[in-house]
């Protein structure tokens, strides 16, 4: 971890329309921590992460990502952002590494779509596919895998664009012990790599290992900044949830992470 900021929050304010979600942010998360954001339902975390991805609007004070204005396309490109969900929609049929593949388009000029299927970025797809312990099911029709494993196809999504900066919305939601752990391993690298991660979660005890700060959003600002184990019990709950999910993996390997020196 060192001390260059990778995002940069004074004053800001994020929400939709005349609304104001959430107000009044100071927030400096440094490259390498590991930040779990934490809080009750509707409490404003989702409209955070949006506003770091430059979806929700900008009400007042500054942010940035990477030194960039929050949803300019150096700050996006930045970003691998795993969204909360649980299933891919069936509506389009599409193999794994088609949506892993998706991840790449950040790094791909506009004007050149057709190098999206150059030998880097195929080797890049194929390695993402393989952090998440989906190698062998890179062919699989999505809609065939089950929840979990869509899950990871997501994630495999985000590191193949090979950002420096990770947004996770709730990323062990329905996923047992087993997977759990597999996750932490993967996120584990990904810091070791000199890569910063934004969790949102409600299970703060399964990222208890690699995470070096929590946060709590709670009426519509940061209520807590500090280490994890120091939460004030009004937040504790928020920070627990009981986990389910699929069996693990019999083996998932970790030694395969795409770096930010990968095709751009």
């Amino acid at each position: 971890m060192t001390d260059q900021p990778v995002i940069e929050l004074s004053g800001a304010a994020f929400g939709h329309g005349d609304r104001t979600v959430v107000s009044g942010l100071d927030l400096t998360v440094r490259r390498g921590e590991v930040v779990a954001v934490l809080g009750p339902n509707g409490a404003g975390k989702s409209t955070l992460v949006k506003g770091l991805l430059g979806i929700a609007e900008q009400h007042a004070g500054t942010a940035r990502v990477l030194g960039h204005e929050v949803g300019s396309a150096p700050a996006r490109a930045g970003i691998g952002y795993v969204p909360q969900r649980h299933t891919l929609a069936s509506a389009v049929r599409a193999t794994a590494s088609e949506i892993v593949t998706m991840g790449r388009t950040v790094r791909t000029p506009w004007w050149a779509p057709w190098r999206i299927r150059s030998a880097d970025d195929r080797a890049i797809v194929e390695e993402s596919l393989a952090v998440v312990g989906l190698g062998d099911l890179a062919t699989q029709d999505v809609t065939t895998l089950s929840g979990g494993q869509q899950r990871r196809v997501l994630i495999a999504r985000a590191l193949a664009s090979c950002p420096e900066v990770f947004l996770m919305d709730e990323p062990t939601a329905g996923v047992d012990r087993g997977h759990q752990q597999v996750l932490v391993a993967v996120m584990r690298r990904l810091v070791e790599r000199g890569a910063t991660l934004v969790i949102v979660t409600h299970e703060l005890d399964a990222l208890a290992d690699i995470v070096t700060r929590a946060i709590v959003v709670r009426g519509g600002g940061i209520s807590h900044d500090g280490p994890p184990d120091r939460l004030p019990p009004a937040d504790v709950a928020h920070a627990h949830h009981d986990d389910d999910g699929e069996a693990p993996p019999s083996s998932v390997p970790t030694t395969m992470i795409p770096t930010k020196g990968g095709s751009r």
